[in-house]
């Protein structure tokens, strides 16, 4: 059906990025990748980033958009998302969305939550009450707050924790209860929700063998390589996964082992909440894989259930 979305979701280390490429190497679809961290330059190793050769054979969006220095709003990738689905679809080709971030998927299909403005004083004093009392102490309060945000939220996640009390202190309203729009029956496209699961241990073991690969392929010599450039990382980049840890390192904080550890640790924290994300997307056609299992095996499947979808 020309004009329809296919998203293909799951938690980090599932998979659905090898298949998402299978699906359109085979349909001669493009990528539209849906990933909050894959926008910036040069944040390649930590981010899982597809090679240049792969995206020189198959076209990618969305990735390498912004400079790390540079703060990326939803808003920003909303806008971007839209011109490269225009601009796909108006070649009649396939668009597969690829990617984990939840609220990125949640505000491309269905719209940006529309909350109240931001406000800078406030934005500024809680950013500085976490650097001087620690982010901890504002997840804490969000989790007295707003206990279904914090579920939803990483502890890590400066930018969300600081917007989900900003919500809270100038509403009075929790930031869950006013999202609960979302939760309507309704997307802005023609939209096939498409996910990959993965047992629990499974899951765990291709996390950790994965960053694994991330250290052997050299995060630590990017990551000095970032803190180099001229200018100072964003807070988005500087709280990322695997980078946050690996600046801590840098900064003598903690030995690599020990970094390595907590990068592991915080992916399967990250991969809890985004389960809890996930259960939101009532219309996705879930596909369990056994442990070991290739995704790409399930293309042959899913091109036969979806000829009508990709055809072009």
């Amino acid at each position: 059906m020309p004009g329809t979305l296919t998203f293909l979701i799951g938690c980090t280390g599932s998979g659905k990025g090898a298949l998402g490429r299978e699906l359109a190497r085979r349909t001669g679809g493009e990528i539209i990748s849906i990933d909050s961290m894959k926008v910036y330059r040069r944040m390649d190793i930590g981010t899982a980033k597809p090679s240049l050769e792969i995206r020189r054979q198959i076209p990618h969006h969305l990735i390498d958009i912004v400079e790390p220095s540079e703060d990326f709003s939803v808003a920003q990738y909303v806008r971007h998302a839209e011109a490269a689905i225009a601009d796909i679809q108006s070649r009649g080709r396939p668009v597969f969305v690829v990617g984990g971030t939840p609220l990125y998927i949640k505000a491309l299909s269905e719209g940006l939550f529309e909350g109240p403005g931001a406000d800078p004083e406030l934005r500024d004093r809680l950013i500085r009450r976490a650097e001087t009392e620690g982010l901890g102490v504002l997840y804490e309060e969000l989790r007295r707050g707003d206990a279904v945000a914090a579920r939803r939220i990483h502890p890590n996640d400066l930018r969300r924790i600081v917007r989900a009390l900003e919500v809270l202190e100038l509403t009075g309203r929790p930031i869950s209860a006013l999202q609960e729009q979302w939760d309507r029956d309704r997307t802005r496209f023609d939209c096939l929700f498409l996910g990959l699961r993965r047992e629990r241990e499974d899951l765990h073991h291709r996390i950790n063998e994965r960053v694994r690969k991330m250290i052997d392929a050299g995060l630590v010599d990017e990551v000095r390589g970032l803190l180099a450039e001229p200018l100072p990382l964003s807070t988005a980049a500087r709280q990322a996964l695997g980078y946050a840890e690996m600046i801590d390192h840098l900064g003598g904080r903690s030995t690599l082992d020990e970094a390595v550890e907590l990068i592991k640790k915080h992916t399967r924290h990250f991969a809890k909440a985004q389960r809890t994300w996930f259960k939101r997307f009532l219309k996705t056609k879930w596909t369990d894989l056994p442990p070991g299992a290739d995704s790409t095996e399930l293309a042959d499947r899913l091109l036969a259930e979806n000829a009508s979808v990709w055809s072009h």
